[in-house]
């Protein structure tokens, strides 16, 4: 990749055409909302590819012992795209798969955000923005003290960068130079109900994060091979932490949804919807 592109010039994410895996758990995730009838699915499509390198290539962890104490620690900050989290997770076997059909329902352990202690797999009650890199930062901390192994990775959301708590983990994460911290930047560039250009311009984004100290990378968020490569060679510097700037697509895979603000987050989804859904994914 070009060093002195910047993350304004947007990666080609739309040429990335999805393989039947990236499919198969963005058709999962409707099956989710088919049976809630709700959820963040523009959120949920953007951070496919993301969780599924991380789950598949990346993170050192073991299902059936989620408190395994050698783990890496993965913090998932975009609390409201939890659906493609929940998906990954189940897939994983964290917990039995019947549980993607009570999501949001009272019997249920899924909720609209994740729940610690609740969820086998999640490190942290997220969702309200802004926090998740500040609980990476200290687990991170900890680790080092306790001489420990594993690493931490916090998968934060674009939105998130307009709080002040990001900043200050991203500048307490350079002070102490926590080379063991990964944090994963869905790029999407839209947030509630506007883009990230209209509610609080973050360019420049890459350069703002190396003046805070931090070793910069871009790819496109949709492009298995380009994450793969780049999460396998985290620490990018032996003495700094690390961010990976994701580009996606909200809503990537489906025409309607791609970059669709209505699609932020829905409630009341028809038959028709979940159906045309479902056909634009092959399902």
């Amino acid at each position: 990749m070009n060093p002195s592109r910047t993350s304004c010039d947007r990666l080609p994410t739309n040429a990335i055409q999805l393989d039947s895996r990236s499919r198969a758990l963005r058709r999962a995730i409707v099956r989710v909302v088919e049976a809630s009838r709700r959820g963040h699915i523009g959120s949920a499509f953007s951070l496919v590819e993301i969780l599924r390198v991380l789950y598949d290539d990346v993170l050192r962890y073991d299902a059936l012992q989620p408190r395994w104490p050698d783990r890496d620690r993965c913090i998932f900050s975009k609390g409201h795209g939890c659906l493609a989290l929940y998906v990954i997770l189940a897939e994983k076997g964290f917990f039995p798969a019947y549980e993607l059909t009570r999501f949001c329902q009272d019997e249920g352990i899924l909720g609209g955000h994740p729940e610690y202690g609740k969820i086998p797999g999640v490190e942290a009650s997220t969702g309200s923005l802004g926090h998740g890199l500040s609980l990476a930062v200290g687990m991170a901390l900890g680790a080092r003290q306790a001489k420990a192994s594993h690493r931490v990775f916090a998968v934060i959301s674009d939105g998130e960068c307009n709080e002040g708590s990001t900043w200050e983990a991203a500048l307490c994460a350079s002070k102490h130079r926590l080379a063991n911290l990964t944090a994963v930047l869905d790029y999407n560039q839209q947030q509630s109900y506007a883009t990230t250009h209209e509610v609080l311009e973050l360019e420049p984004l890459a350069a703002k994060w190396s003046a805070f100290g931090w070793e910069v990378r871009e790819v496109d968020g949709h492009d298995v091979e380009q994450l793969k490569r780049a999460l396998g060679q985290v620490p990018f510097h032996p003495d700094k932490p690390s961010l990976l700037i994701c580009h996606t697509i909200k809503g990537k895979g489906v025409g309607f949804v791609e970059n669709n603000l209505q699609w932020h987050h829905k409630s009341k989804i028809s038959d028709a919807e979940v159906g045309a859904l479902l056909a634009e994914l092959g399902g």
